[in-house]
């Protein structure tokens, strides 16, 4: 899955050190509940044994309070830098690695990112004849962030069923409310996609409804949308049904521009003068170039590997004498050094296993712009 870190660029550029901590944060049993009230001291104490400051020490113990409320299984990511949470979440599912309570020169995004592998947005629209509701989430992030109601006019909502002339004009009547209530929700869900860049819109509720809807969405919108035949606002209607339904559409699309992405990879292979990079050589000089629009690895084999992190461009080196003008931060783990100069880089970060990349190949990327011919040989 492909996202963006520029979000966080702001954290990165901000010199260290940083106390991060990646658990567990369920309490949805006596024993979690136990454990919860426990967490904070133990991290708190591994922290300190660490060099972390008192301010820090401090922070991570109040942001890592219990959280109730919250569906098990759950887990949490906090990040603290001189006495403040930077980052502070809590997220649905199973930690997607091992624990990590570390002090850091950088910050170390790898277990967020690998958790929430992307910040997917994407809208659930439910609609019927005179209402919408448009929910904008995003992909592992559990509840939508906002929900949007619109209630368009109910007047003569359902067809008059006498005869006659009438009959025509309030049949006609009723069709023009109909067409005017699903104008307000298009325009709604447009704003919402524009606003949020949404990659996906799933459109449920009642078939009618959908089909005048979906006529009334900007190009741009009509483009992402997936019709799923689900109404949960109706008596007896189970949301589950909609919820796997929406997940499986979201699947598909992640696959779908996972897939695109290694086929763009794959029909640069061989040519003169490639829009990739691939081995860590290649990947890391398109880096310090800016030049990397999409930066694609196998976070697994790079764990032992070490780079450095610079406080200027070009962000990243694997030995000193490549800093330039700018000042070492420090030696860190290569996938957190990669995240952070894909972030100060506007890159977007594509984590994959060993078997998606080619044999021997743990780093590859698409450039913006070609590689330059090979200089001739003398």
């Amino acid at each position: 899955m492909t996202g963006s870190l520029k979000e966080y660029a702001h954290l990165y550029r901000l010199p260290g050190p940083w106390c991060s901590a990646y658990v567990d944060a369920g309490t949805g049993t006596v024993d979690t509940l136990e454990a919860a009230d426990v967490r904070p001291g133990n991290i708190k104490a591994a922290l300190e044994a660490q060099g972390a400051s008192p301010t820090d020490l401090d922070a991570m113990e109040q942001a890592l309070q219990p959280e109730t409320g919250v569906p098990a299984p759950v887990s949490r990511f906090v990040l603290v830098h001189q006495g403040k949470a930077e980052l502070n979440e809590v997220m649905p599912g199973d930690r997607a690695g091992a624990e990590r309570i570390s002090v850091d020169p950088i910050p170390d995004l790898l277990p967020l990112v690998k958790h929430r592998p992307e910040d997917f947005p994407y809208v659930v629209a439910e609609v019927s004849r005179e209402h919408g509701e448009i929910r904008l989430h995003y992909a592992g992030a559990g509840a939508p962030v906002s929900i949007e109601e619109v209630q368009g006019d109910t007047e003569h909502i359902k067809k008059f069923q006498g005869g006659g002339w009438a009959h025509l004009r309030f049949q006609h009547h009723t069709e023009d409310v109909w067409r005017r209530n699903a104008d307000e929700v298009a325009a709604e869900i447009d704003r919402v996609v524009s606003s949020s860049g949404a990659r996906l819109v799933v459109l449920a509720g009642d078939i009618h409804a959908r089909r005048l809807v979906q006529e009334q969405l900007s190009k741009a919108s009509q483009a992402l949308v997936s019709v799923v035949d689900s109404h949960t606002h109706t008596a007896g209607a189970d949301p589950s049904l909609l919820e796997d339904q929406v997940n499986q559409r979201v699947a598909e699309q992640w696959a779908t521009e996972q897939q695109e992405i290694m086929e763009r990879l794959a029909t640069q292979e061989g040519r003169a003068n490639p829009e990739s990079a691939t081995g860590a050589g290649a990947v890391l000089h398109a880096l310090q170039q800016a030049q990397v629009e999409v930066l694609i690895f196998n976070d697994a084999a790079l764990s032992e590997r070490t780079l450095l992190a610079l406080d200027a461009e070009p962000w990243i080196a694997t030995a000193e004498e490549e800093s330039l003008a700018a000042n070492i931060v420090g030696k860190v783990p290569a996938p957190a050094a990669l995240l952070r100069a894909a972030a100060l880089t506007d890159a977007r970060v594509l984590l994959v296993p060993g078997p998606v990349l080619p044999k021997g190949v743990d780093i590859a990327a698409l450039l913006r712009w070609p590689t330059g011919p090979a200089a001739p040989s003398s």
